[in-house]
């Protein structure tokens, strides 16, 4: 018997640890090479890992919801006659591995959209989650041109991250540039700079969260003189737990606060069902969001704070230039917040298709990693079940997030007579330690001016 031990392997992107999610294989099973073997789940996204080489599983290195390290021993094989040679991380086999020692051959080479004996699986993602923005890409000699080359280094971007869309594989200067808008300032490299305006006060002091002491784990015990047998027990592990880690992130370092008001959308319901048939004809479906999407940018524009993230490594507040809006969508699996990139560029329309897809494409657990990260504002809605008003939390390290409620109608004072008017509340959370409280009444009553008066909306359009 040759003993053989698979490590997980480095997928990059900074990625040190993983999440069993499911096991597909079990002990004492005979298994075939590039057989779906585990899927493990990262901050980047869910893989599923296939088994590198044909053999028989001897043991399996954890549980469900365990968190496993990078190059630590996941699945015990026996492979029958010689076990592979270590391959390093970079490529190059030594020829002196043994049995037990050295990661895995799926981890060498190129990191790309999959890796050999690794394929990517439609991610359900972080929620609430600001998770990474970095691509999954990685290219050792990428293909572009000198001026394409010299705006990479202008932007501090790293050339062999950028996926390409030009001919033959080449890195285009788009590319660049569209890499540049989704990835953050630490991403990008050193030369990467941080804008920050004079006028803003210095940011606030580090969060005191790490001196708080840890919190002993919660049991649950059966009642006295129980069986058990009234309970059911399941692993909290994979996307809910990662939605607990990042919900509790949220509460515990931005100092929250929520102001709600109320807003008359007659006009925009009127808007909506003038532009409806035009949308419709076009083979979009058109709802209140897309407007809400350009009122919060035009908001934002006038409050560039409320589309700023705090790096709390550096102590740096860092001014997005781009908005990158993301749409909380409620999916079997939790929720998540697909994100409409560039939305400042994109007509009403575009902005309506890009939200049905990404709508429907969570439902289906078939989102893409580039669509489930990068956003710096959020708006979470609950349409019909959006009840009178809630307090959204921030979907961290963005600082505000918009929840928009169900439309009602109220009576309401319009040129000093009483009407019925379709009254909606908004309900926005911000980061107090970044967002005065007079700043972010100044945001909510523009945002609402937006939607009060929407032909103002196509004044402020780029």
């Amino acid at each position: 018997m040759a003993r053989w031990e698979f490590k997980l392997p480095d997928i990059g992107e900074g990625v040190t640890e993983g999440e069993i999610v499911n096991w597909l294989i079990s002990p004492g099973e005979t298994v075939k090479e590039d057989q779906p073997m585990v899927e493990v789940m990262t901050d980047k996204a869910t893989v599923t890992i296939a088994v590198p080489r044909a053999g028989t599983v001897l043991e399996l290195r954890g549980k469900v919801g365990d968190i496993v390290a990078v190059h630590s021993t996941l699945v015990v094989f026996d492979v029958g006659g010689a076990a592979p040679a270590t391959a390093h991380a970079n490529g190059s086999g030594n020829g002196h591995g043994n049995a037990t020692d050295g990661p895995a051959a799926t981890a060498v080479g190129d990191i790309r959209e999959t890796l050999p004996g690794m394929t990517q699986k439609a991610p359900p993602a972080a929620a609430g989650a600001g998770g990474g923005l970095e691509s999954a890409y990685f290219n050792e000699k990428p293909l572009a041109t000198p001026a394409t080359r010299k705006t990479a280094r202008d932007l501090g971007i790293d050339l062999k991250r950028v996926p390409p869309t030009g001919p033959q594989g080449r890195v285009t200067r788009e590319d660049v540039e569209t890499f540049a808008h989704q990835a953050p300032a630490a991403a990008q490299g050193p030369a990467a700079a941080v804008a920050k305006p004079a006028q803003e006060a210095p940011p606030p002091a580090p969060t005191p969260q790490a001196h708080a002491p840890a919190r002993e784990p919660v049991k649950i015990s059966p009642p006295a003189g129980s069986s058990g047998a009234l309970e059911e027990r399941v692993p909290f592990a994979g996307m809910r737990r990662r939605i607990a880690a990042k919900m509790s992130q949220s509460k515990t370092t931005a100092a929250h606060f929520t102001f709600v008001e109320e807003c008359d959308v007659s006009a925009l319901k009127a808007l909506r069902a003038r532009l409806k048939p035009q949308a419709d004809a076009q083979g979009v479906k058109l709802s209140f969001l897309p407007f809400i999407v350009k009122a919060v940018i035009a908001a934002l524009r006038k409050h560039p704070i409320l589309n700023s993230a705090l790096d709390e490594s550096t102590n740096e507040l860092v001014y997005r230039k781009y908005f990158h809006i993301g749409i909380a969508a409620s999916t079997d699996a939790g929720l998540i917040v697909p994100v409409v990139k560039n939305a400042d560029r994109k007509s009403i329309l575009e902005i309506a298709r890009d939200i049905d897809r990404l709508a429907s494409e969570a439902k289906e657990g078939k989102s893409k990693v580039e669509d489930l990260s990068g956003s710096t504002f959020t708006i979470t809605s609950l349409g019909a079940q959006g009840g009178l008003f809630a307090t959204p939390i921030i979907n961290f390290p963005e600082v505000g997030i918009l929840g928009v409620h169900q439309i009602k109608q109220k009576p309401v004072v319009r040129d000093g007579q009483i009407v019925i008017g379709e009254v909606m509340l908004l309900s926005l959370s911000f980061d107090h330690r970044i967002v005065d409280g007079h700043v972010g009444a100044a945001f909510a009553y523009d945002v609402i001016g937006f939607l009060e008066n929407p032909d103002r909306l196509f004044l402020e359009m780029a």
